[in-house]
């Protein structure tokens, strides 16, 4: 059975455990092939390297678009990365030799900028395609730096493994990110060797352009869909799980068992990282199915997410939510019984690439609920320009989700926990397939709804 498997940063930050745990476990050494790792950055890195994926603080990308020492932030860096290395010397990690690896590659990934740097500064090209390139370069700095780690403590540990670097450093190949997997990937015995590739893959496309902070996720997918794997395997830090348990409570956060990839792709679309949906879309298409396991509990089956399973049972599997959207209601006396009157309020959204997460709408209004970041000023400045009124307001979304959840009262449930707790409704939605109900809040009570949700609609009824 040959599996792909992803390693999110938390993860390898304790790759003590992820040894013991995931690539040793209770196998026999004969065992311990068939598997391919593709892994992230160390937790932390890629935001010291391009910007903080939370609270937007400025790394080194941010630097190089100023203009500002970058060079000197790349220094900064390489000591932290160091530093990274003595962590694990206690599981044989090279210490001499990883750092060396790491040194040149920061040195290259200098000259690189630096030229980049020059042709900027002789004004004749476009300055996007070169910051582009940049984001690129640094991006790929992280992954591989854990994934060349990773295979010497593997082969100091007597566990033959084999280094696949896709970032493309070496080489001035003119491939798609498809392409250079299929190179990368031709002509290893499986069987013989256990696969470690870095997260981010060079291509022609851009990855960070066309998948930004989700190219590890991207990068897996289309591994397992090239070497036509088993199973799809991602190791997180903690069970996909009825609701966080940093919100909940780990005793009143459920593993959910089972689901299916229209579940998959409700988390998605909140950014509840599960898998990003462009890793999930190929997969689902291939049929591999994917399995979420707990890097610190690997006795534990996790949760197998494939294409047709729906609970035998009707009930919530899973609440979950964010608090960094914005409402916006468009309300015009015109709309009334207008056709097509949302496509042109739709055409503006497209023009700022927004999509939206949630729509309701009423005879004169229509409510969409979007990502809370930089593309909202413009998009309600055009907005404003052309409609009657425009309203926008800061919310959370909290959602209700389950492969089954069609049962009369579930509903009613829910929104008798909000009620109790004191907390109302702003807007609601909810469609036909029934996967998923969606509630606009108010952002100061979003904890309370997810703890109030999780008890009423998962918790209580084990």
């Amino acid at each position: 059975m040959l599996t792909v498997e992803k390693i999110g940063g938390t993860s390898m930050s304790s790759f003590h455990d992820v040894l013991k745990n995931i690539i040793i476990g209770n196998r026999k050494i004969v065992d311990y092939n068939n598997r391919i790792f593709v892994v992230s950055a160390y937790n932390n890195v890629t935001n010291w390297l391009l910007e903080h994926k939370k609270t937007k603080e400025p790394g080194i990308y941010v630097k190089f678009l100023n203009n500002d020492n970058y060079e000197a932030a790349l220094d900064e860096l390489l000591i932290k990365l160091k530093i990274i290395n003595r962590i694990y010397a206690d599981i044989k990690l090279d210490q001499d030799l990883a750092d060396s690896f790491i040194s040149d590659r920061i040195a290259k990934a200098k000259k690189f900028l630096k030229g980049m740097g020059q042709v900027i500064a002789s004004g004749y090209v476009d300055k996007q395609n070169i910051y582009q390139a940049a984001r690129e370069i640094l991006s790929s700095i992280g992954e591989v730096h854990s994934a060349f780690n990773s295979v010497n403590i593997l082969n100091n540990n007597g566990i033959h493994s084999t280094l696949v670097d896709l970032c493309g450093f070496d080489d001035s190949e003119s491939l798609t990110i498809d392409q250079r997997i299929h190179k990368q990937f031709s002509g290893i015995d499986f069987s013989k060797t256990i696969v470690i590739a870095t997260g981010y893959t060079k291509g022609t496309e851009g990855i960070m352009r066309a998948f930004d902070r989700g190219y590890s996720e991207v990068t897996f997918s289309k591994i397992a869909v090239e070497v036509k794997a088993n199973e799809a395997i991602i190791h997180k830090e903690f069970h996909l799980s009825s609701a966080d348990p940093k919100i909940v409570g780990v005793n009143k956060s459920i593993p959910v068992g089972h689901t299916n990839f229209i579940v998959a792709d409700q988390l998605a679309d909140i950014g509840m990282e599960a898998i990003h949906p462009k890793a999930s879309k190929p997969l689902e298409m291939a049929n591999i199915n994917i399995r979420i396991k707990n890097t610190f509990e690997p006795e534990h089956e996790g949760t197998l997410i494939t294409k047709g399973y729906v609970g035998k049972e009707s009930k919530v599997e899973i609440v979950s939510g964010t608090n960094k959207v914005v409402a916006i209601e468009v309300h015009d006396p015109m709309m009334v019984g207008e056709s097509g009157f949302d496509l042109s309020i739709m055409q503006y959204y497209k023009k700022h690439n927004i999509s939206y997460i949630l729509k309701s709408t009423n005879a004169n209004c229509i409510t969409t609920v979007i990502w809370d970041n930089h593309k909202v000023a413009p998009l309600v400045e055009d907005l404003n320009a052309n409609f009657y009124e425009v309203i926008v307001k800061p919310m959370a979304l909290v959602c209700a989700m389950g492969t089954n959840i069609a049962k009369p009262g579930i509903l009613a449930k829910a929104s008798t926990a909000l009620f109790e707790n004191n907390i109302n409704i702003e807007c609601f939605s909810q469609s036909l397939r029934q996967v998923n109900m969606q509630f606009v809040i108010t952002r100061e009570n979003y904890e309370k709804a997810i703890i109030a949700l999780n008890n009423a609609l998962c918790y209580k009824e084990q």
